[in-house]
């Protein structure tokens, strides 16, 4: 996994939290770097053949990302350019369907969902997390499996251990996230014993929501356990991982790229990603980001249960 110099991580937190990490909506194709660049892949005629004509007439297809998951999604300063193992990922699948993947960021994921069901975008590469409520408006081709925990100061202080453990604290989330349903519900849970009600706060990305935490207004930040390990690990020893191996209010729980309900790029989708779990490129790409833990053997169509 890339390491970072710390200052220039707290620089990028405070700019995302004063200004915004990316205006409200910028378009740019990705462009490879050293980074970010896979191994070469080989066009699939047959996979190009099915894509949508929409998308062989222009030439490319539209990703729309919230440019705040890392490591999978890092929005650069400018909003237009993408690193990260989803950027790696999508270089690779543009190159197995023969057509470019044009990036756009938008402010939250609620403005992603929308516009993908109402067709402005052709799909998301992701991950977001697949639940069935989601699945109504929109299909979802899983890449990854993933667990929900608490980044907390180092030392974990309030002894969170669990979901459970949260009563009276003030806990940060991503706003509209699959997280911040949860922790309302155990906020609720929590009044129902008797004991205090959590303060939710909820945030745009995910620098914001770390950054209340380190700044001490939050007593944790309940994520997704990748994301979390990559803000853990370039906080210089000030933060750690709680609720490790909890279920935490999840089943079985999947992410991965999203489009429009039964949209013909579904299977083009998923059949491009098997193509690169096969030929070793997937791993290589999830190892290189610290998510080799996160993989899954087969990509899956809707894979949620609940």
């Amino acid at each position: 996994m890339p390491k970072e110099p710390i200052a220039l991580l707290a620089a990028a937190v405070l700019l995302v939290a004063g200004c915004g990490a990316n205006p409200p909506e910028a378009e740019g194709v990705l462009e490879p770097t050293a980074q970010a660049s896979a191994a070469a892949q080989t066009k699939d005629q047959a996979l190009y053949d099915r894509l949508p004509a929409k998308a062989k007439e222009s030439g490319r297809l539209i990703s729309v990302n919230n440019g705040s998951f890392p490591p999978y999604e890092i929005a650069g300063p400018d909003g237009r350019s993408l690193t990260g193992a989803a950027a790696d990922m999508s270089e690779a699948l543009a190159q197995v369907l023969g057509v470019k993947i044009e990036h756009v960021t938008v402010d939250g994921l609620p403005s992603s969902l929308t516009g993908i069901a109402s067709g402005r975008y052709d799909f998301a590469i992701g991950p977001v997390g697949d639940f069935t409520d989601r699945q109504k408006a929109n299909d979802f081709v899983d890449w990854v499996k993933e667990f929900v925990v608490f980044a907390v100061p180092k030392g974990n202080p309030d002894k969170i251990g669990s979901v459970a453990d949260t009563c009276g604290l003030k806990i940060s989330v991503m706003a509209g996230g699959s997280a911040e349903a949860v922790i309302k519900g155990q906020s609720a849970a929590c009044v129902k014993e008797g004991k205090q009600k959590i303060e939710v706060q909820s945030y745009k990305d995910q620098p914001t929501s770390v950054l209340a935490v380190s700044s001490g207004r939050a007593n944790a930040f309940f994520s997704s356990q990748a994301p979390l390990t990559y803000f853990v690990q370039q906080a210089g020893g000030k933060l750690e991982l709680a609720g490790k191996g909890q279920a935490n209010g999840f089943d079985d729980l999947y992410q991965g790229a999203v489009v429009a309900k039964d949209s013909p790029l579904r299977d083009v989708l998923k059949d491009g990603i098997q193509k690169l779990i096969d030929n070793g490129t997937y791993g290589k790409i999830m190892a290189k980001w610290g998510t080799a833990d996160n993989q899954l053997e087969r990509a899956g169509v809707n894979l949620a249960k609940s």
